[in-house]
């Protein structure tokens, strides 16, 4: 492999960081967190090890849907500041060497986007061919994704006398992106962002953006890859598919990759909480033997949390109720029937050992890790906010105090109320966590710092290495750039066994284990080496080959 081939996908060895401008730093004090406080916290991510920062929508939104409810593609919401102060976000994440992507949502509009303000007004406006509208109910119309709140995909706006299609919420029309005119409107306003120095986009909803087209399949994630890749020789696309593999697949393109750049592994996602409700790594290691090959240039997102309900429709009824028993017992704590609204530590009750190993194994799987702003030091949710996404987007806890450093404004008026109890600001802090080499913070700066310094984890082959325990899962990740094996323990009480590593039963291996700052390197035998983990136990080691002088 040659620098040379390599060298611009920077995406394959990224470290993802999502936050919601809103939620993270309120500089001005009036409650709501704004773009001018997220600069001045940019040297916490820095010294996290951030390389990519995914930003939620901070458009201008009526805000009914967390500001997925676009009504104008090209601004900036006032409460989060100006274009201006994005530009200094980005020249400042750039300074930093960090990269910074955008959510692209342009499956549905706000219904007080002016597009669709001027479709209502007549069927011969311009803009009515912008959406899609129908005289009567389709009698195969798709069930509403959130049937709690919304009875179909079909409403009836009286104005335009017409029935619109929303695949979400009513008040999110959706667009006719097989239209031509709205495909010229999505690529400039990708075109601003790219100009005014954005590095790619997390695409929303991915499936629902190509939902229904006529024409070639996926053509349109053809042509966004294809402008994208014409406006910036770096710009990447991260998609939303939560689909089956095989069905996931398709949105990776052809053999070369022409479509999305990186998706989310989400059916690695959900069965990761069913071994961790069963104490078995089996569907977790399932999941990986199963994960599709995919192009040089593509990526898997590996994440735990993200800014929506933890989704388990991957699973099958029986494994979802497992799931939901063993981390939401309360139906407060699930949403739309196939969700959870909690974030890990709460689910896993606090207890350090399991929660550092969940981090520990995102870390080490092929792959790219996403990282949910607030899981660096292990925030909680509100439970007070029950049924909700909501219970996830708190503010960011920087201090003790109890408005966690978000802001000096009164406590009515946050944007957000602040996660109360043991995950509270008084027991969960950055402030706290710096100083203390035995934190949250410190084990994921750590993660960081050894994923970035082992590349064979992003660009490497998964390997599922054999050993006598249900409950532990031990791998490896091998590239022409070396080997990381990784094992982890999914039971309470330890485990003792041994790993062979083919190919390396010559003298001269060796094993160094790359979590321990006192442990030496290790000598193999005949390609073995002892693993002793204790109950949630995990290990990273770098295999060296004889005379390698890599550091480990």
């Amino acid at each position: 492999m040659r620098l040379t081939d390599t060298s611009d996908l920077w995406w394959k060895t990224a470290v993802f960081y999502n936050l919601d401008v809103k939620t993270y730093l309120d500089a001005d004090d009036d409650g709501i967190g704004d773009l001018r406080g997220l600069a001045q916290r940019l040297d916490h991510l820095a010294e996290l090890g951030v390389t990519c920062l995914w930003l939620a929508p901070f458009y201008p939104s009526p805000q009914r849907d967390n500001g997925y409810d676009i009504e104008d593609y090209y601004g900036v919401d006032p409460r989060y500041g100006s274009l201006g102060d994005m530009v200094e976000v980005l020249r400042t994440a750039h300074d930093r060497g960090m990269r910074v992507i955008v959510d692209l949502v342009v499956n549905h509009t706000s219904d007080q986007h002016p597009w669709f303000q001027q479709a209502r007004t007549s069927r011969d406006n311009r803009y009515r061919h912008f959406y899609q509208w129908r005289d009567d109910v389709p009698d195969d119309a798709p069930a509403s994704m959130f049937p709690d709140v919304e009875d179909g995909v079909w409403f009836f706006d009286e104005t335009a006398g017409q029935y619109y299609k929303h695949s979400f919420y009513r008040h999110q029309p959706d667009l006719a992106t097989d239209h031509p005119e709205v495909r010229e409107e999505i690529a400039k306003a990708i075109g601003f962002w790219l100009e005014l120095g954005i590095d790619g986009f997390r695409v929303d909803a991915v499936p629902h953006l190509i939902d229904g087209q006529e024409g070639p399949e996926h053509e349109f994630l053809r042509e966004l890859r294809g402008y994208v890749s014409r406006r910036s020789g770096h710009a990447m696309l991260l998609g939303e598919v939560n689909l089956p593999y095989d069905e996931q697949l398709r949105f990776f393109g052809d053999a070369d990759g022409d479509e999305l750049t990186m998706q989310f592994d989400f059916v690695g996602n959900q069965r990761l909480f069913l071994s961790l409700a069963r104490q078995d790594a089996g569907p977790l290691r399932d999941a990986l033997l199963s994960r599709p090959d995919i192009a040089r240039g593509n990526q898997w997102g590996n994440f735990v949390r993200n800014h929506d309900e933890l989704t388990l429709d991957q699973l099958t009824a029986d494994e979802r109720d497992e799931v939901f028993e063993a981390f939401a017992p309360n139906a407060g704590q699930r949403i739309h029937g196939r969700g959870i609204t909690r974030r890990l530590p709460s689910m896993l009750e606090g207890d350090p050992r399991r929660i550092r190993m969940v981090y520990s194994l995102i870390f080490s799987l092929p792959g790219a890790p996403v990282l949910y702003y607030g899981e660096e030091i292990g925030m909680g949710e509100n439970p007070e906010i029950e049924g909700s996404r909501a219970a996830v987007r708190t503010p960011m806890q920087w201090t003790g105090v109890d408005d966690a450093g978000f802001s000096h404004a009164d406590g009515d008026d946050l944007v957000a109320q602040v996660v109360p109890g043991g995950f509270g600001p008084q027991h969960v802090n950055v402030a706290q966590q710096r100083h203390d080499p035995d934190s949250m913070l410190r084990f994921v700066q750590n993660l960081v710092r050894h994923y970035r310094a082992s590349p064979e984890i992003g660009w490497g082959e998964l390997g599922i290495l054999d050993q006598p325990h249900a409950c532990v899962l031990a791998h490896s990740v091998t590239s022409e750039l070396g080997m990381v094996v990784a094992a982890h323990n999914f039971a309470p009480d330890g485990r003792t066994f041994h790993l062979t590593l083919e190919g390396a039963d010559a003298e001269g291996w060796s094993v160094v284990n790359l979590l321990s700052d006192t442990e030496g390197p290790v000598p193999l035998k005949d390609g073995r080496f002892e693993v002793a983990l204790e109950g949630y136990g995990h290990s990273w080691w770098r295999v060296i080959r004889p005379g390698e002088r890599r550091i480990a």
